[in-house]
């Protein structure tokens, strides 16, 4: 072939790319297009798989088939993106500020947010336009400490280098009320502020002996050390469990079953639940529509498939342990299906 017609080729095929770019640029700017984020935590924990998930049922590409087509089944024109974050406390506090759209959140702190208790007293107002979507999935706490260095209970981490993750998150004050019950104070400890994925690391290289995670099980890294043989989780149970409990109402009882990581037995723990909010300024309309989404039928294949704790996002308990008001949007959506239903 010559020269000059590999030249004309290669030509009509810049020509071709770059009318399809316009085109589809195009196509894009003549739709509305919703940008939606999705706050979630490390990319270690929970939260990032979990939050992707759900962007996948809401998203609507703009020029996707529709849904009865066999199209995707979220918000026309909505595309949803997972974004990491330092956890609960900085999810909640960005959806307020209106630096994210929605987030996933602890329920204990979605309500001390709303009612200005805990690490939110300081305002006790500004929570009040925080609303949610759907109440999701259970998350329990894993207390991870090293393999034979002589912790075999909660009271054991004295002494030890420990972290409770950095400011901002749940899990830091969730640590700080289960360690409080044992009479553990910060003195007592060798504190290492470390988020879950430093955490991991830092235990892994022997620079840290235990580390609170809270997050639905299985989770991915924690399998990875336990597949190493390298860690080993504290119960939390019995009577201090009990009085936890009892102190703290978003706390209920749980088990991370015998298998869920390898070489570990089945661990009594507790356990919070995870929500998805928004902000009250959030338009119904969009609410309605990633209500609708989330719960549409045909989305289960997705909850179901892609993360084991997906299976537990279930519409039934959608409003069970939500302890705020719902968003008017959200709500209206499924006083429809509970009619439809009756």
């Amino acid at each position: 072939m010559s020269v000059t017609r590999q030249l004309v080729r290669w030509t009509r095929s810049v020509i071709l790319t770059a009318v399809a770019v316009v085109w589809f640029s195009s196509s894009l700017t003549a739709q509305d297009v919703t940008f939606f984020r999705i706050g979630t935590g490390s990319t270690s924990g929970t939260y990032f798989p979990i939050g992707t998930l759900i962007g996948s049922t809401i998203t609507g590409p703009p020029g996707s088939r529709p849904c009865e087509e066999g199209g995707s089944c979220g918000v026309p024109g909505l595309i949803a993106a997972a974004q990491t974050t330092r956890g609960s406390v900085a999810n909640i506090r960005s959806v307020l500020s209106g630096q994210l759209e929605s987030a996933l959140a602890q329920s204990d702190l979605v309500y001390a947010a709303y009612y200005g208790t805990g690490v939110f007293e300081k305002k006790p107002t500004a929570g009040k336009s925080l609303r949610v979507i759907a109440n999701l999935y259970p998350e329990d706490v894993h207390l991870i400490v090293r393999k034979n260095i002589g912790i075999s209970s909660v009271a054991d981490l004295k002494d030890k280098r420990v972290s409770i993750d950095l400011p901002g998150s749940g899990t830091r004050q969730n640590a700080k009320n289960i360690l409080k019950a044992y009479g553990i104070t910060t003195a007592d400890y060798v504190a290492v502020e470390a988020n879950s994925d430093k955490a991991l690391s830092l235990l892994r290289k022997g620079e840290l002996d235990a580390f609170f995670f809270i997050a639905g099980y299985p989770v991915v890294a924690v399998a990875e050390l336990a597949d190493a043989g390298l860690i080993e989780l504290l119960p939390i149970a019995g009577g201090k469990a009990d009085e936890i409990i009892n102190l703290y109402e978003f706390f209920s009882a749980s088990t991370i079953p015998d298998g869920t990581y390898k070489g570990l037995g089945a661990i009594p723990t507790l356990a919070v639940s995870t929500q998805w909010v928004v902000n009250a300024t959030l338009a119904d309309d969009l609410a309605f529509g990633i209500a609708s989404s989330l719960w549409h039928p045909r989305n289960r294949v997705l909850l179901d498939s892609g993360h084991s704790k997906g299976k537990l996002i279930q519409y039934e308990t959608a409003r069970k342990g939500v302890g705020i008001p719902i968003h008017p949007g959200a709500t209206k959506f499924y006083r429809q299906r509970d009619e439809v239903a009756e």
